[in-house]
């Protein structure tokens, strides 16, 4: 709308400015014989500014969020962990040994944390010990950023809450509805078994919705953090941050990348998520389709022109070239990756070419709290947020990917 119009007012206003007095005096006595075509120019004008108004997007602003932080009594280090593991009685010592391997390259730090129900000597996995934790950690993130924006629970319009793997009944969002006593009308949907993505599908489905209902919209990915969002402009000024593109890629019709991330029985009729050797694979080529969907987007001409300039010479003139990498860093400032384990940040920093200063949100978070799943993107926005490294006008990419496979 503003490419068509902008030309035209130019062009009518360079010609108005031309006119003498007696020239508007004949116009506007040709106009007042016309009465017709005024008319029925004037309700082209009123019927196209209508379109647009009506059918603009509306803008969604991020007003803020808040990550839950377990008490210290949480904590557990790697010490303290495999101990409890061999207490256990279940696990073989080869088992244990394994276990202990894999703890050490896996990045965590000794202050990231663990629920009750794992710490116990025996563990208590039961369905009462799970709800007592979704409980803690809603409600904790809830009522920080509700002291945060002095919103009051009825004002929320729309609710989000995802969780991958605990999906009890009554939901979670219905426990969150009941707990703030929330209003009859609310819209609320819960999103489960969807993977570490989960928390930006949320945002995306949220933004969607802020698109229809004019309301707030509280958005609660499970394992730490709540984030509040709201199409009303008067929000502009204390809002944090605003929602400018949302890409999703979805590659469940492939086997190899449905399979690559599974919920399972083992052998012995435990219970437990099974990794493909091909989840690597499978994630970088998730990445390439999206990337591809969104550098378009924020890319700057120059490198959209460098990579059509690639794949022109590949695909038709046959030559031997490199695929072109865009260099994100020109579109982002700051990158917060899902941090699912060492191997996925590492192979991302190689496939984004980023530097340590832009892994370090990740990679600490990673270090402090460990794989928090969908969750993690806020604790290292959180991160750079308290670092000081956010300044007004910056650009944010937050990347997860998930079971399904999908991103």
């Amino acid at each position: 709308m503003y490419l068509f119009l902008s030309p035209l007012v130019v062009v009518i206003a360079a010609q108005v400015s031309t006119f003498s007095l007696q020239d508007l005096y004949v116009l506007w006595d040709h106009l007042r014989f016309n009465l017709i075509s005024v008319i029925v120019c004037s309700a082209l004008l009123v019927f196209l500014s209508t379109v647009y108004f009506l059918t603009r997007p509306r803008p969604v602003y991020l007003v803020n969020f808040s990550c839950y932080k377990p008490n210290d009594d949480r904590k557990c280090t790697r010490q303290i962990f495999m101990e409890r593991s061999r207490l256990t009685g279940t696990f073989t010592e080869e088992n244990l040994e394994f276990q202990r391997k894999i703890l050490e390259r896996s990045g965590l730090g000794e202050s990231t944390y663990l629920p009750e129900a794992v710490l116990r000597v025996p563990p208590n996995p039961c369905m009462a010990e799970a709800r007592k934790e979704a409980e803690t950690v809603m409600f904790g993130a809830i009522d920080e950023l509700l002291a945060k924006t002095s919103l009051k629970p009825k004002d929320i319009g729309i609710l989000i809450v995802n969780c991958s793997l605990f999906n009890p009944t009554p939901s979670l969002s219905a426990m969150v509805i009941n707990h703030y006593k929330l209003r009859g009308n609310i819209i609320s949907y819960n999103l489960g078994g969807m993977g570490c993505s989960a928390g930006l599908i949320s945002i995306d489905l949220a933004k969607d919705l802020l698109q229809i209902h004019a309301c707030f919209k509280l958005s609660l990915p499970y394992g730490g953090a709540a984030i509040l969002l709201s199409n009303k402009r008067s929000d502009y000024w204390r809002s944090k941050y605003r929602l400018v593109h949302t890409v999703r890629t979805h590659k469940g019709s492939d086997d190899k990348c449905f399979s690559c991330v599974t919920q399972m029985e083992d052998p012995k009729g435990k219970i437990g998520v099974a990794l493909s050797k091909d989840l690597m694979a499978v994630a970088g080529d998730a990445l390439k389709t999206n990337i591809t969907t969104l550098g378009p987007l924020v890319l700057p001409m120059s490198e959209q022109l460098l990579f059509f300039a690639t794949l022109v010479g590949k695909k038709l003139f046959k030559m031997k070239l490199k695929p072109y990498i865009p260099d994100f860093k020109l579109a982002f400032e700051h990158f917060c990756i899902h941090a699912g384990g060492r191997a996925v940040l590492d192979e991302l920093e190689k496939n984004l070419q980023l530097s340590d200063w832009h892994m370090e949100p990740s990679r600490m978070t990673l270090y402090r709290f460990g794989n928090t799943s969908s969750s993690s993107l806020w604790y290292e926005l959180a991160y750079s947020e308290a670092k000081g490294r956010i300044k007004r006008g910056d650009r944010t990419w937050q990347i997860a990917f998930g079971s399904g496979f999908q991103m």
